[in-house]
């Protein structure tokens, strides 16, 4: 008579699937309407730390399954491998997160001007729902900004503001950045590549000058904004700009202020939601300053 065997099955195997792929589809769900839809940041952070919490469950029960499989021979190891594939993506988001708020400050807001931040010309708002954070930057908040972003200062070149407003814009436009308003500019939205070019007396004898050098040289129009431009030292733009992947939306204003033949260039960055930005700020921060530097051959002084 033959002896049939039946191997115990385990049920925290075949649950660890089912859990970790809903923690899959829900956080790439979140994230797909966050970045594509309306779904607004609190919400996404909440339904992502759900979505990180299932897949943490869905590990454990995967381990559990493994282990009745080691131990007993329990079906099941097909469902825990698969459930810590699934979970892998929504707890790597998870731990990123996690580290990146337990290592950096607490601060939402960074300037490359910490003593005497640039202004909103228009004051961001938004509804923090549950993600509250203080109304005002305080001078302990650019204490910790210096502390952990010493690198992030303000930039000088050796170049008249329109030209330096000109590169300013161009790489704006190239971040994905998008300016909504400005101070000293009567148009912010326009591209300077879009402005007629009209012919001005000596522009024969800067030809040849080499187009990658920002120095002064005539100006190449003679509209409304350049004889606004030559009548003051500073402009000022303000605008938003999204990371690439979640969407994330953050405030910008960038302020540019001309002293003799240099101009002096400073950036201010903050995010709409929670007291924490996770070091997105000083980041979009950092990443524009370089291109910037890029376009202005790096000629960036102190």
């Amino acid at each position: 008579m033959a002896i049939r065997y039946d191997r115990p099955v385990s049920s925290a195997a075949r649950s660890s699937r089912l859990i970790g792929a809903f923690s899959l589809v829900l956080a790439l769900a979140v994230m797909i309407a966050h970045r594509f839809g309306g779904l607004a940041t609190p919400y996404l952070v909440l339904l992502l730390i759900v979505a990180a919490g299932c897949a943490l469950l869905a590990a454990m029960l995967a381990a559990i399954g493994l282990r009745s499989l080691w131990m007993t021979g329990a079906e099941g190891g097909l469902a825990a491998l698969a459930a810590l594939i699934y979970a892998a993506f929504p707890l790597a988001l998870g731990a990123y997160a996690t580290e990146r708020y337990m290592t950096l400050p607490d601060i939402y807001d960074v300037s490359t001007d910490p003593v005497s931040a640039p202004d909103w010309l228009s004051p961001p708002h938004s509804d923090q729902i549950w993600l509250k954070r203080n109304v005002q930057v305080t001078p302990e908040d650019r204490e910790k900004q210096l502390t952990a972003y010493p690198e992030l200062t303000g930039r000088r070149y050796e170049g008249a503001l329109d030209r330096v407003l000109e590169a300013v814009r161009k790489v704006a436009k190239m971040s994905g950045m998008t300016i909504t308003e400005s101070s000293g500019d009567t148009e912010p939205g326009r591209d300077p590549e879009d402005r007629p070019v009209k012919p001005q007396p000596g522009d024969d004898a800067v030809a040849d000058a080499p187009d990658t050098i920002p120095v002064p040289t005539p100006r190449p129009y003679d509209d409304d904004v350049a004889k606004l431009i030559r009548g003051v030292n500073g402009v000022t733009l303000q605008g938003t700009t999204r990371t690439l992947i979640l969407g994330l939306r953050f405030d910008f204003i960038i302020r540019l202020r001309e002293e003799a033949e240099t101009t002096f260039v400073d950036i201010r960055v903050a995010s709409r939601y929670g007291q924490h930005d996770l070091g997105f700020c000083a980041a979009i921060a950092g990443d524009y300053l370089k291109a910037l530097d890029a376009e202005l051959l790096g000629i960036a002084g102190g």
